[in-house]
């Protein structure tokens, strides 16, 4: 990003606008995908195709040299509107192939999220080592973006368990929040979603504040950014395999209650002079911060029906990553006014609420 600015003699400002607008790209175009149930209607493999090479293309539009700010907003924003078509979609093919094993395949597809997620932090522990060109970033970006969506479509054709809507229904996004149990899940998944990419974003801050407080600390906050996040992904897996024997909806609340606990004692981590307790606190926090997402993205999913499914998983896709900016810029906000050590505090409200959401509902919900 910064080369970036350098590049078309952006201020720093524009950083904040660029990266924005991927997100609002992701939030309109899931909401668009979801009130034209795009993935109910048509071939959810093909419109991951589709969407993979408009992504790829759009991604490439910033190399473009006479670009200002607004063209690169435009493109950052419709390679984000592209994603829409890629995540959810994709965790609707997930869907369509398992009806009994889903939450396990789900960890695999979540688990491959999240490790793309990690992998900017890894990259920049070998920037020093090796000379990346922004430009080379974003072509090899795109060019795995392609590789992904012909994949898709030449080896993962429509499942067994699809079900096909014939036309549009404007109202579905509304009407799949009908049924109490679906909303049970909803509401479980939006209050992991406020504690997750918060927690996430401000991994590498809270990890430079704890090496200001204790300077003798020697660590790359790369390097542990990278395996906080990461390691995520080997969590989303593993509780896809855990929640077959205990349960769906039990090894969801469990991460749930488990991250929120970590909420809360985050402050204490920092007058504790260990870098190992440290490094070990936040792993496994980035283990059970994110080992829930497969799982109540499978809750969602099994109480949605097969022919509403993929609007039903993209409109909670949109809604949970609406509330991650506002979760976001509230850490933001706070940090700002309190010690960095006191924000994660914040972040437990959303696993108050989605476990509250989901014992709502224990009877029913599994």
């Amino acid at each position: 990003m910064n080369d970036l600015l350098l590049e078309f003699n952006l201020n720093s400002e524009a950083l904040g606008h660029l990266t924005s607008a991927v997100q609002f790209g992701f939030i309109s175009g899931t909401l668009s995908f979801a009130f034209l149930t795009i993935s109910d209607r048509f071939s959810p493999s093909k419109v991951f195709f589709l969407c993979a090479l408009l992504g790829a293309l759009f991604n490439l539009g910033i190399l473009v040299e006479n670009n200002t700010l607004v063209s690169l907003i435009i493109f950052r924003f419709l390679t984000g509107f592209s994603l829409a078509g890629i995540y959810p979609v994709g965790m609707k093919i997930a869907a369509d192939y398992y009806d009994k094993g889903l939450g396990r395949s789900l960890g695999y597809l979540v688990g491959a999220l999240v490790l793309g997620t990690a992998f900017p932090h890894l990259l920049k522990v070998f920037s020093g080592y090796i000379d990346l060109q922004w430009r080379s970033v974003i072509i090899f970006t795109s060019i795995l973006a392609a590789i992904g969506g012909i994949l898709i479509v030449l080896l993962v054709p429509d499942g067994p368990y699809r079900s096909k809507r014939t036309k549009p229904d404007l109202k579905l996004a509304f009407k799949v929040f009908k049924n109490s149990n679906f909303r049970a899940a909803a509401f479980g998944y939006f209050g992991h979603m406020w504690e997750l990419y918060a927690f996430w974003a401000f991994v590498p801050i809270i990890l430079n504040f704890y090496k200001q407080f204790h300077p003798e600390a020697n660590f790359s906050i790369s390097l542990i950014s990278f395996l906080i996040i990461g390691s995520g992904g080997l969590a989303c897996v593993a509780g896809g395999y855990i929640s077959e024997k205990f349960g769906t909806k039990n090894t969801a609340s469990s991460a749930l209650l488990l991250s929120g606990i970590c909420c809360l004692l985050s402050p204490f981590i920092f007058y504790f002079n260990s870098e190992i307790l440290l490094i070990a606190f936040f792993i496994f926090w980035g283990l059970v911060v994110v080992a829930d997402s497969p799982l109540f993205s499978t809750l969602v999913a099994q109480n949605a029906s097969a022919n509403s499914r993929g609007t039903a998983l993209t409109i909670v896709n949109c809604i949970g990553f609406t509330i991650t900016i506002f979760s976001i810029q509230l850490l933001n906000f706070l940090n700002g006014l309190l010690s960095p050590a006191l924000i994660f505090i914040f972040l437990a409200l959303g696993p108050i609420f989605g476990l509250a959401a989901l014992f709502y509902r224990k009877r029913s919900l599994h």
